[in-house]
């Protein structure tokens, strides 16, 4: 199938070299300071003592029960109930936190007793103070000796440790107080003091001062002032000068707008007319079509889990009056709520860069429908056999292959290591075909070679910037590990993910004949200039308390800033995108028949909620003082729905309306029209009211409690058991069902009917 696009013109010259070497100086210079940051986590994480010894110098732990430790936290899913240093699932506790906390109260107890012989709350308000104040001391006092490699506890300090171990063995025992993990998930003495022994040093790692400074290792993370955790002059410092460059970078750019009307998506003064035709689509292209089967019954999947990992926070001791966590726990549903998400959003994209590919040459290769049967069966392999491998090995049933056939149990890293080869694998197989379908012989317009060269080049980084995953284990030291989690949650996701996505979009535009080559090509050299300039070295936001120093604080936050730049400019396109859904060619006078008008709808979601979710509530939690109190509380989910979903999710969504309208008869398409345009309203409304009703409120009332009270209080279940949060909780519903039933259901209906519309069709050519 030949389509043809806007050629050049006269008035439409080669564009600048300059445009390609501003993107590659700025992802040079970006790397190099990711790179250094990333070196810098090596060099500057918290130390895991050889020995842990008490004030006589009798042992209490050793390094390899804090590396095992670790190990049985990724064994039992624990990521994904509660979290470590901010970092991981919110049903459960911070367990860094909540160890911290305990240690610093069983100390407190320990001195008043030593020195006043009466408990902590006897005392006279001065003397309470004057025991806080001690315990703060002795808490954040370093033993460590790097000579010997042993950390010294002193006597109140290893009394407090000792009481750790029967908090944490009773913890496991009942799923109602912990957030609904299956009753007595850890009851081995072994694993229970490996366990108490990791988050026993990752709570001495967050109090105790880094060598030759007066903050922790983890910049004094998490809040606690009672321990002497409080946030750290940079965090402030750092955010207000932040805001200066926030408001020069938008300055700049919108005086580039200003002056430059040739920048944003769609071209002017040219007849807008579509050149893709409906209803005709070549073999391979028909083959594509059973990958959004699979999309949208991972979507709808996706939808239903979230639902339950929503209901486990407000009531996990049961489901409707049934013990759903003896056979689906709560770390096994959010486990497969984040790998569902990834995998329907990523098999999108996949399915449609081969669809669009295939537009853009005359031919259709033999190879190419067999190729997509057989890559069609290897993502099933995979996506399948991963899920299946998580049930299994959060059930304990994989005994030592747990990591590699099962859960992993790294937040959005969950699928085994074998799984994750064979994922990589698979995605350069992908490319692969991409590179052979578009390469510049086989084009059907040579003009079109500048855009296909952008669009293979943020191909190739999928594969290539997902192998970060493979450079840790289990036991790899939890610093580096956050490290390279976030070279993929952030790098891949939000920086070539999207780089992927704005070069699909701009050559769907230019195929559909709604923009010029150079007007698409400027738009993916500018976003890839803007996004590159914060999104690189700007990863390091994630890392401002797991860890690293105050130099990554200080460049990460001064930098990721600018991430908001190139969202505040989707505004400014946004009445184009409305204008071009109308069917109205400006030019001729004469009405234009839109076949992806729900395309079209769906993409504006992408930029409503790009700005809202990633701009709005992005900027909000990244700022370094209110990410000190805020990472991990229900601010980090509604910033993650609203983006990942409102970006990433609205985006796949709209390839997939696009290729089911592509491959679809005006007729047939009037039958699954209705449920497409249901399916539109449904996820954007109820999304709207998950945020609003519940995510959003629920976040602030969870800092605001972090202020008042401290970072472990807001994080206990305690809180999230009360009656408001439970109210709130509930107050979610509502969304969900709207998203479930109006949203996810209809558009399944949709794929399907599509799905069997192609395969009850004839082939037209």
């Amino acid at each position: 199938m030949s389509i043809a696009a806007q050629p050049l013109t006269p008035e439409d010259p080669e564009l600048s070299p300059w445009w390609l070497r501003t993107v590659l100086i700025v992802m040079v210079l970006g790397f190099a300071g990711l790179l250094a940051i990333t070196a810098l986590a090596y060099r500057n994480a918290p130390p895991i003592p050889a020995r842990v010894v008490d004030a006589q110098g009798s042992p209490l732990f050793s390094g390899d029960d804090v590396r095992d430790g670790q190990a049985v936290f990724l064994k039992y899913g624990l990521m994904d109930n509660g979290s470590i240093w901010g970092h991981g699932a919110y049903l459960g506790p911070d367990y860094s936190a909540a160890a911290l906390h305990r240690i610093g109260e069983d100390t407190a107890a320990a001195i008043a007793q030593q020195q006043h012989q009466q408990p902590l709350v006897a005392l006279t308000p001065g003397q309470q103070a004057a025991v806080r104040a001690e315990t703060a001391v002795e808490l954040k006092t370093n033993r460590y000796n790097a000579a010997s490699d042993t950390l010294q506890l002193t006597a109140a300090e290893a009394a407090a440790y000792r009481q750790q171990l029967p908090y944490w063995t009773d913890y496991f025992l009942h799923p109602e107080r912990n957030g609904g993990l299956k009753a007595g998930l850890i009851t081995d003495p072994a694993e229970l003091h490996q366990f108490t022994a990791f988050v026993t040093w990752a709570a001495w790692a967050s109090v105790a001062n880094r060598p030759g400074e007066n903050y922790s290792y983890t910049n004094n993370f998490p809040y606690d002032p009672a321990v002497g955790n409080i946030p750290v002059p940079g965090a402030l410092l750092w955010s207000a000068l932040s805001l200066i460059v926030l408001l020069a970078g938008i300055a700049v750019v919108l005086l580039m707008f200003g002056k430059f009307d040739y920048l944003g998506w769609i071209s002017r003064g040219q007849h807008i007319h579509p050149h893709l035709l409906p209803g005709v689509a070549s073999p391979g292209q028909r083959a594509l079509v059973k990958f959004f089967v699979v999309v949208a019954l991972l979507f709808l999947a996706q939808t239903l889990v979230g639902g339950a990992v929503a209901h486990y926070r407000a009531d996990p001791g049961s489901f409707y009056g049934f013990q759903l966590e003896t056979i689906f726990p709560s770390n096994l549903m959010r486990t497969w709520h984040l790998q569902t998400a990834v995998f329907w959003i990523a098999t999108a994209y996949v399915a449609a860069a081969l669809f669009l590919g295939r537009t853009l040459r005359s031919d259709e290769p033999r190879w190419f429908a067999p190729w997509v049967h057989l890559l069609f069966g290897a993502f099933v392999v995979v996506i399948g056999g991963s899920l299946l491998g998580e049930w299994l090995g959060i059930s304990q049933m994989l005994g030592k292959w747990w990591f590699w056939l099962g859960n992993q149990g790294w937040e959005f890293l969950e699928l085994g290591r074998i799984w994750q080869l064979l994922l990589v694998v698979g995605l350069l197989v992908w490319f692969a075909l991409l590179w052979l379908l578009v390469r510049p012989r086989t084009l059907a317009n040579p003009e079109s070679k500048p855009l296909v060269k952008m669009f293979l080049f943020a191909a190739v980084a999928i594969p290539v910037f997902y192998i970060p995953a493979l450079f840790f284990g289990a036991k790899t030291n939890y610093t580096v590990v956050d490290t390279w989690r976030f070279w993929i949650i952030h790098l891949w996701v939000e920086g070539f993910f999207e780089f992927f996505a704005t070069t699909v979009v701009a050559l769907t535009f230019y195929q559909l004949g709604l923009t010029r080559r150079n007007v698409a090509l400027r738009v993916i050299y500018l976003d890839g200039i803007l996004y590159f300039l914060g999104g690189l070295i700007g990863t390091g936001h994630h890392w401002y308390f797991t860890g690293q120093t105050s130099v990554n604080m200080a460049l990460s936050a001064m930098i990721s800033v600018l991430e908001v730049v190139p969202l505040t400019l989707l505004t400014l396109d946004a009445w184009d995108f409305v204008r071009t859904t109308r069917g109205h060619c400006e030019i001729c006078g004469k009405s234009v028949a839109v076949p992806h008008r729900w395309t079209f709808y769906f993409l504006i979601a992408v930029g409503v909620w790009n700005f809202v979710g990633a701009g709005i509530f992005g900027f909000l939690i990244n700022l370094p003082i209110v990410s000190y109190y805020e990472v991990g509380t229900q601010l980090t989910p509604n910033h993650g729905h609203a983006a990942m979903m409102g970006v990433f999710g609205m985006l796949a969504l709209a390839l997939m309306v696009f290729v089911l309208r592509q491959t679809s008869s005006d007729e047939r398409w009037a039958g699954m029209e209705k449920y497409v345009r249901t399916g539109f309203w449904g996820t954007n409304i109820g999304l709207a009211m998950m945020v609003v009703f519940s995510l959003f409120p629920s976040g602030v009332l969870q800092v605001w409690d972090v202020i008042q009270h401290g970072y472990w209080h807001a994080r206990a279940l305690d809180y999230i058991a009360s009656p408001r949060s439970h109210l709130i909780e509930w107050m979610r519903l509502p969304g969900d069902l709207v998203f479930i039933i109006f949203g996810a259901i209809p558009l399944t209906i949709a794929a399907v009917k599509g799905w069997l519309g192609v395969r009850a069709t004839p082939p037209s050519d």
